[in-house]
């Protein structure tokens, strides 16, 4: 991961004329970039931990696995939201934790945390650093220092139970590495949120996180069997049996809290064999009311599509469903809906020919299998896509709420219409674009994705921007996250 954008540099890739032209035409952005610092122009507060503070963390956890060396503090001085982005464009000194320690156990950990309470030192788990929702901010409050807790070597399989398809999982395992390790025994957990390639375990289990599977696998949270979690008092262990009477659940407070209650050490998740095929296919919908209208039947029904999303109007007339191809049109007109089977190749037939019905006979057309595997393709790459326009001089974010279907549509023009007024008091024009990407027999979720000119200070104008969006969401039924 690298310090001021996401993921793989090699990865990255430049803006296509397409999209250039899009955001000069739409937006009037010129595209020429914004002064942006070089790693050498960066300044960090200094270390606010002293002497004696780090030859006692080095104590605990060896003095190789301490470090108050910038480039571990920068690497782990936030996440990679939009917020977190243009922060490290600041030519200004930045905010870093003031050590990185890195645990090689539960011991340790237990360890840090008892010498941190006894010394106020605030401090802040780091998995795989690709949280959006500030979970990562060095913020020390009453504290006289924070640390950053990096759990990389907490990476092993610790156990898969064959029988009862469960696997103990470390926190600090990606999900690649996680997914390796339980494929060599033709196992698989399923959960491919996009930071699927570098967020971990741990913290797919301390933000609730949703993966883009969800409809064949459920959400992490539905995944997780129990889990290991130290604090200063001690261990805590929770979640054995499949299912329990005894309440409050106790996983529950844990999944989801970013770390507040616990350092999550371990684990122990569903999982399920290998499958054996895969099948995709893409549909277009007249319009999204349409659409959502199909994926409701399909859900209710319960044909069950691993994946299944549609695109409104706007995201499916940019592309932004195939990241990749955004501004090259090779979808137009209509709303985009993708679906993917998998399993037994007898099971995703049947599940596949029972979808394909419904969704026809709800007005939908297949476009075959292309643009769907074009969306499998290019499924991880938005973030890299953000981070160009970010030092294009475009303001780029996304944020995602969730409602019942009967108040789906009311919500998402509600959003809608505050985040344009809101960016269009700030001087700029804004491409608002929509896509549901988790369905539930209740309901779904609504995934925004925003593009405007960055104008004034872009950290308030996003700021503005989210708070008339969350505004809207609580007005009108929505969640607040999703």
């Amino acid at each position: 991961m690298q310090w001021n954008a996401w993921g793989d540099p090699d990865a990255a890739k430049p803006l296509s004329p397409g999209i250039r032209s899009l955001l000069d035409q739409a937006l009037g952005i010129d595209t020429a970039g914004i002064d942006e610092p070089s790693r050498e122009q960066v300044r960090l507060r200094p270390s606010a931990l002293s002497r004696a503070d780090i030859e006692g963390l080095a104590t605990l956890v060896g003095a190789a696995h301490v470090s108050v060396d910038d480039n571990a503090r920068l690497l782990r001085a936030g996440g990679k939201s939009t917020l977190d982005l243009l922060r490290r464009k600041d030519f200004g000194i930045q905010d870093a934790p003031d050590a990185v320690l890195v645990p090689g156990g539960e011991a340790e950990v237990a360890e840090i945390l008892r010498f941190c309470a006894d010394r106020s030192i605030a401090v802040v788990p780091f998995g795989g650093g690709t949280s959006v929702v500030g979970g990562l901010d060095p913020t020390r409050g009453d504290f006289k220092a924070v640390v950053s807790l990096d759990l990389r070597r907490l990476v092993e399989l610790h156990s898969l139970d064959e029988v009862s398809w469960e696997a103990e999982l470390g926190a600090g395992l990606t999900g690649p590495e996680a997914e390796r390790l339980l494929g060599e025994r033709g196992f698989s957990l399923g959960h491919f949120p996009q930071s699927f390639r570098f967020a971990t375990i741990g913290g797919f289990a301390a933000t609730r996180s949703s993966g883009q599977d969800s409809a064949g696998y459920g959400r992490f949270n539905d995944m997780v069997r129990g889990l290991r979690a130290v604090t200063p008092a001690g261990v805590l262990d929770v979640g054995r049996a499949p299912e329990s009477a005894a309440g409050p659940d106790l996983r529950q407070l844990l999944i989801g809290s970013e770390g507040a209650f616990g350092i999550i050490t371990r684990v122990r998740v569903r999982v399920h064999p290998v499958p054996e095929t895969t099948r995709y296919e893409a549909w277009s919908f007249p319009d999204f009311a349409t659409g959502a209208d199909a994926l409701r039947a399909v859900v209710q029904t319960g044909t069950g599509p691993t994946v299944i999303r549609l695109s409104d109007e706007a995201e499916t007339g940019v592309n932004l469903a195939t990241a990749d191809n955004i501004g090259e049109g090779q979808i137009t007109g209509g709303c985009l809906a993708i679906t993917a089977f998998e399993g037994t190749e007898a099971h995703v037939a049947s599940r596949h020919a029972e979808t394909r019905e419904l969704l026809a006979a709800k007005g939908g057309t297949s476009l075959g299998e292309g643009p769907a595997r074009a969306w499998e393709h290019g499924r991880f790459n938005a973030p890299y896509l953000r981070d160009s326009l970010l030092s294009a001089g475009a303001l780029c974010e996304t944020l995602e709420t969730a409602t019942n279907w009967s108040n789906l549509h009311t919500l998402k023009a509600a959003v809608t219409e505050a985040l344009t007024s809101a960016l269009t008091d700030s001087g700029t024009p804004a491409l608002v674009l929509c896509h549901i990407s988790h369905v539930y027999p209740t309901g779904a979720s609504l995934y925004f994705t925003v593009v405007a000119a960055q104008r004034g200070n872009p950290i308030e104008q996003w700021r503005t921007a989210k708070a008339a969006a969350s505004d809207a969401m609580m007005r009108n039924g929505g969640t607040i996250t999703h």
